[in-house]
């Protein structure tokens, strides 16, 4: 038996620098995390179906807007139920949340509701749960582990994410001819379940962990606050008051402009490409879903393969040697080269390639550095700001990216090259922003006490 837990924490060691009283509750966050993304790959590829059989690229741009417009109140309602109820019981009412919606997709289904407009209700809605789930639950983890812990096992943790993005795809790829649509949103109805009471005994672990440790120091049961529920600041509130917050909040908002002006040149170059395949006949037919959500579903699979060798091999190493303000450029760098690269000519296979490069690292090195930034702030920036930042600006910054579109497609006839040079202007602003990230980090470590979780 020994022998067998010191070839798993051996192997643990891959990830990160894990120490044996700590793999049981990293490695129900590691599952944690893999079922969510597990999940919402499950149902990914069915957004880019049903909104792509009926409707232009561009749309997919356009519908950030009313995305953004609603995230400002699903961001003011999280902030509010988050003050009424302890973080387990937060996590349980917004992910049951969820689970009704994909149940009541199903319904509208079967009254017969148009491709048309399922595919855009859809896409809205897929468009704030895939920022919004991730976000409450890299709270929930900030909120559990003090800044050095949260630096070393957050790679490993957030490899079950990036495990779950490279299963997801290819199960989803053999489901959805079976399954279809409508069905695939049922499996992750049940994925997310379990991902409930996951989060149930994570808690209970860690109170009672907590409440050990405090025991066998002869400390009071400080552990108390935990289970209580966070003050009435606001998500918006806690960010303008502060510089820090507000410099990751714009970058966020800034590089997914960058980002979604990126998948609109796939996507554009990706509907073309089906439409030269099976005739411009097949505009709306069931064909020219399954064959875009096949494609998609490869290209996401190449994009999570390579997300999961830099989480695997790189992500903790690039931490422990420059810091996670070192690892702050590495993606800006990419993305640089990248879409300078563009300027001069892409090709389909040639921009799935870029892209398919910039979101993993995006969602390896870059998503695990941005939850770490919140490991030195306070617990209601943890769960509040942060999901503020991950979903309202998240939209917002892909909100402008239409209007960018819009005027581009409309007014200025721009080329797929034309739109790589917006975004290599804002790849430099994005440089600069990141280096005053960097400076306030620097300053608010300075004040943040090591080892601990700021209250």
């Amino acid at each position: 038996m020994a022998q067998q837990y010191t070839l798993f924490h051996r192997f643990l060691k891959l990830f990160t620098d894990i120490r044996p009283g700590e793999v049981a509750k990293a490695s129900l966050l590691f599952l944690n995390s893999f079922l969510i993304m597990f999940g919402y790959y499950q149902i990914k590829p069915v957004r880019e179906g049903l909104l792509l059989a009926a409707h232009p690229a561009t749309i997919k741009s356009y519908l950030a807007i009313p995305q953004a417009i609603l995230l400002i109140f699903v961001v003011k309602s999280f902030a509010r139920i988050a003050s009424r109820f302890p973080r387990h019981l937060l996590i349980t009412y917004a992910t049951l949340f969820c689970i009704s919606n994909l149940v009541l997709f199903n319904i509208m289904n079967w009254a017969g509701v148009s491709v048309a407009v399922m595919g855009i209700v859809f896409f809205i809605w897929i468009g704030m749960y895939n920022w919004f789930i991730p976000a409450q639950f890299w709270g929930f983890a900030n909120d559990i582990y003090s800044e050095d812990a949260g630096k070393r096992l957050f790679p490993m943790i957030a490899f079950g994410a990036t495990l779950g993005g490279v299963v997801g795809p290819i199960v989803a790829r053999k489901l959805v001819p079976s399954f279809g649509s409508y069905g695939m949103m049922l499996v992750t109805s049940s994925i997310l379940t379990a991902c409930i009471i996951l989060t149930w005994i994570i808690h209970k672990r860690d109170l009672e962990e907590a409440r050990q440790f405090l025991i066998s120091t002869g400390k009071p049961p400080e552990t108390k606050i935990k289970e209580k529920p966070l003050d009435k600041s606001g998500g918006f509130q806690l960010i303008f008051q502060s510089r820090y917050l507000l410099l990751i909040a714009c970058v966020i908002g800034l590089y997914n402009f960058i980002n979604s002006l990126g998948e609109y040149m796939f996507s554009d170059l990706q509907r073309s490409a089906a439409l030269r395949a099976l005739g411009t006949a097949a505009t709306g037919t069931i064909d020219l879903q399954n064959y875009i959500s096949s494609a998609f579903a490869g290209y996401q699979g190449l994009t999570n393969l390579l997300t999961m060798l830099i989480q695997l091999f790189l992500v903790s190493r690039i931490f422990r040697y420059v810091g996670i303000s070192g690892a702050l450029l590495f993606l800006p760098m990419i993305a640089l080269g990248g879409y300078g690269y563009v300027t001069f000519g892409a090709s389909l296979l040639f921009l799935k390639w870029i892209k398919a490069i910039e979101n993993a690292t995006d969602y390896s090195l870059m998503r695990t550095t941005r939850a770490a930034l919140f490991l030195i702030t306070k617990r209601e920036e943890k769960y509040k700001a942060q999901m503020a930042t991950e979903t309202f600006f998240v939209r917002a910054g892909d909100s402008v990216q239409a209007i960018a579109v819009w005027v581009g497609t409309t007014f200025l006839a721009l080329s797929i090259e034309g739109f790589a040079v917006i975004n290599v202007v804002c790849i430099l602003v994005w440089i600069f922003l990141t280096a005053l990230i960097i400076r306030e980090y620097k300053k608010k470590k300075t004040l943040t006490p090591q080892g601990e979780n700021t209250r």
